[in-house]
Formats: structure tokens, sequence, C-alpha cells
């Protein structure tokens, strides 16, 4: 969902809209993680009967802040901050049906997909320089815009929010997430022996 934080700073100065960009600010940005949740269902459906399987949710929420400086012929719309909201706030564990609710087995496949999730909030926590680079820059690129009209200005303020969503660093930085989730995940899988699970038969 997309705020809209509306500041005016009425200004009696002329200018044409190649002069918003005089009006370029340097954008605040703040970046915070979900507080996450975790449910755990035990499935019909036939899974690995060593393994459980984690779906995590990532969000990726931005909402922003400008200023509206009135110009002669129009209004110059102005990035001023980012409240980003970047991180996982739900992890979705099946349990393969033929381990029973808290018996040995169940718990132990149930600690391997928790280093599972450690993994994926691992990743967040590692790359937050990072998201933080991304995301400023992101914001810094984006140009004020020009309206001639004030009912122009909410969709001024859609598309900063869409030129900044749209900014290459934030895509990349997408991909650096999910490349890191990929090579975490196959590493505990990998380094997995079984042996909590093998000492409940």
């Amino acid at each position: 969902m997309l705020k809209k934080i509306l500041i005016f700073a009425l200004l009696p100065i002329a200018s044409y809209a190649n002069d918003c960009v005089k009006y370029k600010q340097t954008p605040n940005i703040s970046i915070n993680s979900p507080i996450y949740k975790k449910s755990v269902i035990q499935s019909n459906e036939q899974m690995d009967k060593f393994h459980g399987n984690v779906i995590a949710t990532l969000v990726e929420d931005y909402d922003i802040a400008v200023d509206i400086f009135s110009a002669s012929n129009g209004y110059c719309v102005v990035l001023k901050s980012v409240d980003a909201l970047i991180g996982y706030n739900d992890f979705s564990v099946k349990i393969d049906s033929i381990h029973k609710n808290d018996s040995c087995s169940y718990n132990a496949i149930l600690n391997h997909e928790d280093k599972h999730i450690n993994a994926y909030l691992s990743v967040i926590d590692d790359l937050k320089s990072d998201i933080n680079n991304s995301v400023f820059n992101a914001a810094d690129s984006v140009m004020p815009i020009f309206v001639s009209n004030r009912e122009d200005i909410d969709y001024a303020i859609e598309e900063i929010n869409y030129k900044m969503r749209r900014h290459p660093e934030l895509i990349l930085m997408k991909q650096k997430i999910t490349a890191a989730e990929e090579i975490r995940n196959k590493r505990i899988d990998q380094n997995e022996d079984n042996h909590e699970l093998k000492s409940c038969m």
C-alpha cells in the first residue's frame, strides 16, 4: 500500500517545468524488517520423510513522503523521504503427516527447518548495508516531477514511487537476496546428516 504524505511549501517563485530540478533533495531513508510469524502444517501430500519444507514470504514495501512546491505555472513534486520495510514476514513450514505432532521425528525435522528459517533471516542481516545503499541510490535517482494542475499531484507521487521501484539497483538487490537464499539453503541440506532424526528410529 502506498501512503502519501503531502508537505506543502507554497513559495511565491516563478518556475517552469525544467526548473523543478532546483528543488531536488537528498532523501531521508529508513529501513526496517517486519516481525515474522511461523506456522507449521502437517501435510498429507507425499514429502521427503527426512525433510520438511519452508515457504518464506519476502516483503518489500515503500512508503514515500514528498514536498510540493508551488510554481507560477504549476507544482513541483519532490521526493523527501522513504520508509521501507524489507524482510520476511511469514514462514510456513510443512512436515509430512507421517511424523506425528510433537513426536521425536517431528521435532527433529522442525529443528532442521528452523535452520532454514535462520538462514533466510541471516540473508537480510548480512545484506543490510547493500540493501540500505540500494534503497538510497534508487530514491536519490528520482528527479522532481512537474505538474500543471493540483489534480495531477497524486499521479506524480505514483510515478515517483514507480520510478524508484523500477530502479536497477533495487532489481539487483532482490536478485542478490534470492541468490543468497539458494546458496545458504543448499549448504544446510548438504551438511545435514540427519543424525537427530535417525536417533528417533
